[in-house]
């Protein structure tokens, strides 16, 4: 079937519980939880003081813990070996490079005065590295959010998701905006998460309508984001902003990209106009979703795409097929819009549906996408969903 289950959250407690007491013979005492994210249409410029609308996805990665009598953190993930972390100084980066997520937010409970105790955990995912749907903050969240129940304590959520973001520049490598992080934080059931990156609040828009299905197609192309070319775009919007001589990119209009273009130069020129271009269309997409206006969403997530793979070039041949696939099924078929999400390079794209016809096109995307590039993808469905939290 080419739609794909989502693993129940329970299960995958249930399998990090039984990962600790394998690899630690350790029993749980903690266990959290935190979501990817998919984001259904402001892409690229959460960095630039715009708006995003995400949601956290029904794939979840779950870390179970219990304390030890050492001062060290014992992290083991899947079939990695377990690494150990020292709790006595500050955390510093190092190797393996997955491990630096632990270490990075370890640092941040630390930078907030925090004696992090010894212990052991166990990470299991349903999130699809390499995706685009933000494995990476959904386990910067689920650690946050693990160092919480073992401290006894409890970070305000804004708070939580700039430590887990902070993390990602310094221990990761890559420069982010807060969208990916706030996602998976703030996330709640059946609730986009529209975010002002300017203000840095977010506000939550209801998705209810159950004849409305969201389709994530994993293109099982893989990105990493930290080899130069996600801080390449981010330092050409910095670049053409400070050309333009504003103080944020909501006081830019697409007429004072175009009056100074040829100053801008290519492709400084191409990232502003998809910056300009995006903040618009995300605020006409949480308008057109607000008054059910599907017909106006559609071409709103497609020209998002477009500015994506002309303007700021992220996206890549295997995206532009999924995407020209959901097209061609079109609106008579029960596709509403389709456009690749996430920081591009690869990844997934995100096609909204007509829930009744959500089986056959993603049947049609599987077979289809698998003719014209011999890759078989996976393809699931996801209703907005809880965001991280103690199980």
């Amino acid at each position: 079937m080419p739609l794909q289950i989502n693993p129940p959250l329970a299960d995958l407690a249930d399998d990090a519980v039984a990962a600790l007491k394998s690899t630690f013979d350790q029993d749980a005492t903690v266990t959290a939880a935190a979501p990817g994210r998919v984001n259904l249409i402001g892409e690229h410029i959460d960095y630039c003081d715009g708006f995003v609308m995400p949601f956290a996805i029904d794939r979840y990665i779950v870390i179970a813990a219990t304390t030890n009598d050492l001062s060290v953190a014992r992290v083991s993930s899947g079939d990695e070996p377990p690494v150990s972390i020292p709790l006595r100084e500050p955390a510093t980066p190092g190797e393996p490079k997955w491990a630096n997520y632990f270490r990075g937010v370890i640092r941040g409970f630390q930078d907030r005065g925090h004696t992090i105790p010894g212990f052991d955990a166990t990470v299991v995912s349903s999130v699809p590295l390499g995706a685009g749907l933000s494995s990476s903050a959904a386990l910067e969240c689920a650690i946050a959010t693990l160092l919480e129940g073992l401290l006894d304590t409890v970070l305000d959520t804004r708070e939580k998701a700039l430590l887990c973001q902070k993390a990602e520049h310094d221990f990761a490598g890559v420069p982010c905006g807060i969208m990916d992080q706030f996602a998976s934080a703030f996330g709640q059931t059946n609730k986009l998460v529209l975010i002002d990156c300017q203000s840095g609040e977010p506000d939550l828009v209801p998705f209810e309508n159950p004849d409305l299905t969201v389709l994530i197609a994993n293109t099982k192309v893989h990105h990493e984001l930290s080899d130069g070319g996600y801080a390449a775009r981010r330092k050409a919007t910095e670049d053409g902003l400070a050309m333009l001589g504003k103080d944020s990119w909501r006081d830019v209009t697409l007429a004072d990209v175009e009056q100074a273009w040829d100053r801008l130069g290519d492709p400084v020129n191409r990232r502003s106009r998809h910056v300009v271009g995006e903040i618009a269309r995300t605020v006409a997409a949480a308008k057109a979703l607000e008054g059910n206006d599907f017909e106006a969403l559609g071409p709103l997530m497609s020209a998002s795409h477009d500015s994506l793979r002309d303007d700021f070039e992220v996206s890549c041949k295997e995206l532009d097929i999924m995407v020209g696939i959901a097209r061609a099924i079109g609106r008579s078929g029960g596709v509403i819009g389709a456009r690749m999400t996430g920081g591009g390079f690869g990844g997934s794209t995100v096609t909204l549906c007509e829930s009744s016809q959500a089986e056959a096109i993603a049947s049609t995307l599987a077979g289809e996408y698998e003719k014209a590039t011999g890759i078989v993808p996976e393809i699931f469905a996801s209703r907005p969903s809880q965001g991280a939290h103690l199980i």
